[in-house]
């Protein structure tokens, strides 16, 4: 299965699009995409937009192998969409060692929906802009289930 225009979009528009390197919410530094700076990597002089596109399609490509990967349930489009959105956001580490992993390996696939709402803060901070994604992801997710 691969990431649908719609998951992509709910990406982008969560994620928006940034030239420079700034620092997220939970302080690591960033560019394009979102795509969070591991050394060496530094862009100094910044990226252009189809830079930011060609690493784009690369994370997302590790977060659909990791969504593959880890999920041993037939899910429908919107479902991976939704958690190929959340592994790239939250990273497979985390999605690997999830409550939210674990129901939906044991068909709890509601159960597993309402687990995308908890991923809304950093630290102990609950974080608009992650509400509004995690809720996105779940209506990505309900409405392509039935």
């Amino acid at each position: 299965m691969e990431f649908s225009a719609a998951g992509m979009n709910l990406l982008k528009r969560s994620e928006g699009f940034r030239n420079r390197v700034y620092l997220d919410v939970a302080g690591v530094p960033t560019i394009g995409y979102g795509h969070r700076l591991l050394h060496p990597n530094s862009f100094p002089g910044g990226i252009d937009e189809p830079q930011a596109a060609e690493i784009l399609a690369a994370d997302v490509r590790d977060a659909e192998e990791a969504v593959a990967r880890l999920v041993k349930v037939p899910l429908t489009q919107g479902q991976f969409d939704a958690l190929v959105d959340f592994v790239f956001n939250l990273g497979q580490g985390k999605f690997a060692s999830s409550t939210l992993l674990k129901d939906i390996n044991a068909g709890r696939l509601d159960a597993a929906a309402q687990q995308l709402l908890c991923w809304d803060h950093s630290g102990a901070n609950e974080i608009s802009a992650l509400k509004t994604r995690r809720e996105a992801e779940f209506q990505l997710w309900k409405e392509q289930t039935a």
